[in-house]
């Protein structure tokens, strides 16, 4: 039994930024064990948005680690802290949601978790159950345990206040209402990012000030950076994978990303063991194993999670039919570079020609491509993005340019 703590509080502790309360988190684990008792881990999340990508799975992949070991999850769907929106890091008041949108975007989170977390362990919660009959006296009751000190304390509100940005009242209530939820929903341990400290907190205040008699332990995820490997990983600045992606554009990602980044993918959103990815490491280093094998392990996994079994290993194929075509190889080396390099310093630099005299000759001579294209400006300056450049037919270099 000890063994099995161990294995539980390892993979629990995987990849995580802070955790308060561990020792509260090994007792529910052993009273698992020991008695057959669940607990009970809530996340919450505010339906904002339609569509998931794999940044957003790092948390959920972390609920579906305490499933292994006898946690239920509560996934709080906030359809009533939804229509205040959360003001976690944002400069200004948001827009208030409409209930429809709200409702709508439910649905597909709903749809889309299921792919990653076991549907019998897991309770889909709705706050608006509890929170429209709290009433005016409950709020003014639940509101007098924080003051308005302590509230400006959150780094985001002490700046808006700082520089006469408004904050609406509303926005005050958010961090109480969250705390509340887990009054309401007797929660054990709640998840969240790393900028959802504060209210994450909250709960533990609140289940104390509401004699719960638990305080619920907290345990908090960072951010998964996106392809580029320097940015959070987002739909507006186009480096993610997301999660209603078609498998083979999922795989040619996955593949994208940089040998070092790998690991960090593995680390928060493969169901691969610490054993498992510690002896793929060791394969790498002692030359037994190719990279790009591992990267496409990888890639053919997270395929698999979202589009079914087997799916993985046909974008392998396509992907590798594909590139065989185009007379591409599907293994070379990567750089990065920062934004608006001059082409010829990234045929150098990319180790593909030995000088930019060299370079501006074989641009003029149309012997560089990027993408498969001919380069024909000597002066280009790229962007940022991923691209394949060629020099010649058989010499070739993945360059990733920094945003």
């Amino acid at each position: 039994m000890e063994e099995k703590i161990k294995e539980a509080i390892l993979e629990i502790q995987r990849g995580s930024f802070e955790i308060i309360d561990i020792e509260r988190i090994e007792k529910l684990l052993r009273n698992y064990y020991e008695n057959g008792e669940n607990y009970y881990v809530k996340a919450g999340f505010d339906p904002t948005a339609p569509d998931l990508h794999l940044g957003h799975t790092v948390l959920i992949q972390k609920l579906a680690t305490f499933q292994r070991f006898g946690g239920i999850v509560q996934f709080l769907i906030g359809d009533f802290t939804a229509t205040i929106g959360d003001p976690t890091g944002k400069s200004e008041t948001r827009k208030v949601l409409s209930e429809d949108d709200v409702l709508e975007n439910a649905k597909s989170y709903k749809a889309q978790v299921f792919k990653i977390l076991d549907e019998e362990k897991t309770e889909v919660m709705f706050n608006s159950k509890w929170l429209k009959e709290l009433g005016t006296g409950g709020m003014i009751s639940l509101a007098s345990n924080l003051t308005v000190a302590r509230m400006l304390e959150r780094d985001d509100f002490a700046k808006r206040y700082a520089s006469n940005t408004p904050i609406a009242v509303s926005e005050f209530t958010y961090p109480l209402l969250q705390g509340y939820d887990s009054v309401a929903m007797n929660t054990d341990i709640e998840l969240g990012g790393t900028d959802q400290k504060f209210n994450l907190l909250m709960g533990r205040t609140l289940q104390k000030a509401y004699n719960t008699g638990k305080q619920q332990a907290v345990l908090m995820m960072p951010i998964l950076e996106g392809l580029d490997g320097v940015q959070k990983m987002s739909k507006s600045l186009g480096n993610y994978i997301g999660v209603t992606d078609e498998a083979n554009d999922m795989f040619g990602k996955v593949l994208s990303i940089s040998d070092e980044l790998m690991w960090r993918y593995y680390e928060l959103v493969s169901t691969r063991s610490l054993k498992e990815i510690e002896e793929l490491k060791q394969g790498i280093e002692n030359k037994t194993l190719h990279p790009k094998k591992v990267k496409e392990s990888l890639a053919m996994e997270i395929v698999n999670r979202f589009h079914g079994e087997g799916s993985g290993e046909k974008a392998k194929a396509e992907f590798e039919k594909i590139f065989a075509k185009k007379d591409i190889p599907t293994d070379m080396p990567t750089y990065e570079f920062e934004k608006n390099i001059w082409i010829c310093q990234a045929l150098v630099d990319a180790k593909l020609v030995q000088s930019t005299s060299q370079a501006r000759r074989d641009v003029k001579s149309n012997a560089v491509s990027i993408n498969q294209e001919k380069v024909t400006d000597e002066k280009l300056n790229l962007e940022a993005g991923e691209y394949i450049l060629q020099k010649g037919k058989k010499n070739f270099a993945k360059i990733i340019i920094k945003g």
